[in-house]
């Protein structure tokens, strides 16, 4: 069976070692009190969310595919889908860098970039829908 380990490593380095990513958001007013452990647990807990809620809707995307019912025009997404964007919703995944003001975390785009290369690693078909 197919698997699939988020590159954290491989992040972490280009982010923290090549780029000193959090030393040049701390240039930036709104990211001060960014740090790199802040950046690495965020990664890691997406990391997880791309791994067991994401990844293994491969299968039924694949399998089943969207439908739609011609008289009534609804469409019926794959098994899991529904409910993998719920708990993308319910743990603020959709709003990582978006402004505070309106709900968002207020991450910087390079953290929001960098869960998103997850996420289409992990399944791209799935990935597509929070971009609709």
């Amino acid at each position: 069976m197919p698997t699939y380990t988020p590159p954290l490593r491989d992040m972490q380095f280009v982010l923290h070692e090549v780029f000193k990513v959090a030393d040049e958001l701390k240039q930036i007013p709104k990211h001060a009190d960014m740090d790199a452990d802040t950046i690495n647990a965020v990664l890691e807990e997406g990391g997880k969310f791309a791994t067991e809620v994401t990844f293994p809707l491969n299968i039924s995307g694949d399998a089943e595919g969207c439908t739609i019912d011609q008289a009534t025009h609804a469409v019926t997404t794959p098994k899991g889908f529904k409910e993998a964007y719920a708990k993308y919703v319910e743990g603020g995944w959709a709003a990582l860098g978006c402004d505070p003001e309106y709900g968002g975390q207020g991450l910087p785009f390079v953290v929001n970039t960098m869960f998103y290369e997850m996420l289409n690693s992990a399944n791209q078909a799935w990935t597509m829908y929070p971009g609709l």
